[in-house]
């Protein structure tokens, strides 16, 4: 990318009494750090940038990420007029305000108005769609910001008018760079001080900081700010300074959004693949970030059905005693049932066989004919004249050998349940073929 790309505007100066990570916001996209997956050489959004060809965009991440400073760059680079309104504190009124100005301004000027909405999920459905026809009329171009998944806290109008880009949490080697770039900035950052920031100090904040590069820069200036010089008149940045500044590790995570349902996926996941290991982490994870554990423990219990199911039937009902147990206790302490449930689910043999019979069995009840029940099934206990009705034939099975009489018990002899070769299962489906050997012999003896 030319450097004459960005000269035709700068972003506005940043107060020096702003927040570091406000003053270090990046002004191209060659200061801007990580999103690679959607910024890089060739990627999509880039190419569209530099050919300023940007429409009304949403971007969806967790804070920190980058959102704001990319709709900044975005439209410094493709020379438009940035208007920025607050989905907490702006109204319609404001928005008729800007988008009336933004008309004018392309009418006499031809200059385009790129309207930077933040937290655009928290305006309610009117709000968002008095957006709609200046979004299409083309007034405004539009970039959303949102922690919030755009495909269910955005109106789906207005979400078939955008492009959707949805950014990751920075990695901790990202996060290195920001706070190296901020400690020699002279002009926005904490160059003018005299600092030596050890490199496990400045490790320690890009990984506790879990993605989130504001977090990161604040605590950054917090310690640098807060520490004395030494004799020397240098403020040594050290990791017990790092662990001060930065404290409880923030852990991204939503209680109802997408980190709670992407979270659990990959517990279940785990358990599901026997990984252990990655099972328990993605518990630990939702027990710091406080999720409910009766929600963990009941997915535990239906995990225990669905993935181990008879290849080992004692996964039901530990499931079933964790989530008594921990229910009973109370955190802290019920993280140890979770856990031992976890890991027993983990490294037991499974099978879903049982899971995928009741789903087709139901498949077919609801798509089929409904089968009538045989006559030789039937009841005869509750009803008069149910010998003349012809509701006879039944074989007691205990009478039989082994507590088994070869007989029809659904009609065109339909199989849904086909046991597995793991664990427990393996036994059961021995005995089951020899059952349906059995059957399948009387049969022929009959024909």
């Amino acid at each position: 990318m030319s450097d004459d790309l960005f000269a035709t505007e700068t972003p506005a100066a940043v107060s020096a009494a702003a927040p570091l990570a406000e003053r270090m916001r990046p002004r191209t996209l060659d200061e801007y750090t990580g999103q690679a997956h959607i910024l890089g050489p060739g990627k999509l959004l880039r190419r569209a940038i530099e050919a300023d060809r940007i429409a009304s965009i949403l971007l969806f991440g967790p804070p920190g990420t980058g959102k704001t400073s990319l709709a900044q760059i975005i439209a410094h680079a493709t020379k438009c007029r940035f208007e920025q309104l607050s989905g907490v504190e702006s109204n319609i009124a404001d928005l008729r305000k800007v988008v009336a100005a933004a008309a004018s301004r392309l009418r006499t000027s031809g200059q385009k108005t790129i309207l930077f909405v933040d937290e655009i999920h928290r305006w309610n459905k009117a709000q968002q769609d008095a957006l709609l026809p200046d979004v299409e009329r083309g007034t405004v171009r539009l970039i959303g910001a949102t922690t919030e998944n755009p495909f269910f806290y955005v109106n789906s109008p207005l979400v078939s008018r955008s492009q959707v880009f949805q950014l990751e949490p920075l990695a901790p080697e990202d996060i290195e760079i920001l706070l190296r770039r901020a400690l020699a900035d002279t002009e926005r950052g904490l160059g003018s001080h005299r600092t030596l920031a050890d490199d496990d100090a400045l490790s320690h904040l890009a990984t506790i900081a879990d993605g989130d590069a504001r977090k990161a820069l604040n605590s950054l200036e917090l310690g640098i700010l807060t520490t004395p010089p030494g004799a020397d008149g240098v403020i040594h940045f050290t990791k017990g300074a790092a662990e001060e500044s930065i404290q409880k590790k923030a852990v991204v995570y939503d209680a109802t959004g997408d980190q709670h349902y992407d979270t659990i996926s990959a517990f279940i996941k785990s358990v599901r693949g026997s990984d252990p290991d990655a099972a328990l982490y993605w518990l630990a994870k939702m027990l710091y970030a406080g999720e409910d554990i009766r929600f963990i423990a009941r997915r535990i219990v239906i995990l225990a059905s669905e993935d181990i199911g008879m290849a080992d039937p004692h996964g039901l009902p530990l499931a079933i005693a964790a989530q008594q147990a921990a229910e009973s206790i109370g955190m802290p302490e019920a993280r140890i049932p979770l856990a031992h449930a976890t890991v027993y689910l983990a490294t037991a043999p499974k099978s879903n066989r049982a899971y995928a019979a009741i789903n087709a069995a139901l498949s077919d009840v609801k798509q089929g004919v409904t089968l009538a029940v045989p006559r030789h099934l039937r009841s005869t206990g509750h009803k008069a004249g149910a010998k003349t009705l012809g509701h006879t034939g039944y074989q007691y099975s205990h009478d039989g050998e082994g507590a088994y009489i070869p007989q029809a018990y659904l009609p065109e002899g339909r199989r849904y349940y086909e046991p597995g070769e793991n664990g427990h299962e393996k036994r059961v489906k021995e005995r089951l073929d020899y059952w349906r050997a059995l059957f399948e012999q009387s049969q022929a003896k009959n024909t």
